[in-house]
């Protein structure tokens, strides 16, 4: 009797400790969807097809940097980047394509025309980032369709759809998209998703956004979500399948992966969060070019092809360093085409966020291989 009290007594403890340690980092919101996805995980026999973007972040005038300063990082980043890409292509021979979400309030033309060069050269592509606090929705639809105006008919950036409107897609700054702080700060907007919608905007690619506390429940997952009037309405979700694409009003929900890596552990025993980051802190490498393909993100009926949605802030300057200095952009391309351009039963795919999304539409549609 003694020893069963002292075993439930410790498995107790156990349990706390185990919530303890997920409530610090904010994983207790999302813990039950991992172990939800490693339990249901479906095994694909087809050929995989690895599909790649990496979202940027893209803010010059980080830290209250002066014009002069701003416009030097994005000069050498541009240089470097140019270099270094057209040394590498995926299995279709097409070079890395770089993601350029750029902030709404750091906008400088000079470097929008820089962008525009190197996303001609077929390098990388432009959305939109927003970074605003006690805001409402009148002027945030204002703000988002100034901006895309100018984007489009100044600098030749984003596109038109079908009907000839301006679309594009977003990643909300400070991660608070739709309000989803519960202090309510960085954002405002309760109908943040139907003001996106409403604005032109087609797609997000804000989350994962753990370990803050705006991280949604549903993780690794490609899905639509529609306003219920109240924040964070984008804790929940309609999940993309084949067949059956966007209803009105819906926004497309591109989630990179988010997970443990039971390979790089703190003090030998806790996992650490890989949520996709890129940064000098989170430099890529094997172990986790693993972790975020077996993630599996992908759309019901078509799980052979696994969208890998990666983020950084490049232009903060650790992080250039880690990607032009200390090899990462090399290590992080070389190791995803050792591992998935020449191997059978894999096909790689360097796309930018734009091209994501038309890809997941495509397979949607059921007009994709």
């Amino acid at each position: 009797m003694i020893f069963t009290i002292s075993l439930l007594a410790l498995l107790s403890l156990a349990v706390f400790f185990i919530w303890l340690i997920l409530k610090t980092r904010n994983a207790d919101i999302w813990f039950s969807s991992y172990i939800k996805q490693l339990l249901n995980k479906k095994k694909v026999t087809k050929n995989k097809h690895i599909y790649v973007c990496l979202a940027d972040h893209y803010e010059p005038y980080f830290g209250d940097a002066d014009k002069n300063y701003a416009r030097s990082l994005v000069d050498k980043w541009v240089s470097e980047y140019r270099d270094i890409a057209n040394r590498h292509t995926d299995s279709d021979g097409n070079h890395p394509r770089h993601s350029y979400f750029y902030p709404i309030e750091e906008y400088d033309e000079k470097i929008m025309d820089d962008l525009k060069g190197i996303c001609n050269e077929g390098l990388g592509d432009v959305d939109i980032h927003l970074h605003h606090d006690d805001d409402t929705s009148e002027n945030l639809l204002k703000t988002l369709n100034e901006f895309k105006e100018l984007l489009f008919e100044r600098h030749g950036l984003l596109r038109k759809d079908e009907d000839g409107n301006i679309v594009y897609g977003f990643i909300h700054g400070n991660w608070a998209l739709a309000n989803s702080r519960p202090d309510g700060k960085w954002c405002g907007v309760d109908n943040e998703i139907e003001v996106l919608v409403k604005s032109g905007c087609v797609f997000d690619m804000t989350m994962p956004s753990a370990p803050s506390n705006t991280q949604t429940k549903i993780i690794n997952k490609i899905y639509f979500s529609k306003c219920n009037g109240k924040p964070k309405s984008h804790d929940k979700g309609r999940e993309v399948e084949v067949g059956k694409w966007a209803e009105d009003e819906e926004l497309l929900m591109i989630q990179g992966p988010l997970s443990f890596n039971w390979k790089n552990r703190k003090l030998g025993l806790i996992p650490k969060i890989d949520s996709g980051e890129l940064s000098y802190d989170c430099p890529p490498d094997l172990d986790r070019i693993k972790v975020w393909e077996n993630c599996g993100v992908s759309i019901k009926g078509a799980e052979e092809h696994i969208f890998i949605k990666l983020y950084t802030h490049g232009l903060q300057v650790k992080n250039m360093k880690m990607f032009f200095d200390d090899g990462g952009f090399e290590t992080l391309w070389s190791a995803f085409e050792e591992e998935y351009k020449e191997k059978d039963g894999y096909k790689l795919h360097y796309m930018d966020a734009w091209q994501m999304y038309l890809k997941l539409k495509e397979l949607s549609l059921g007009t994709g291989n």
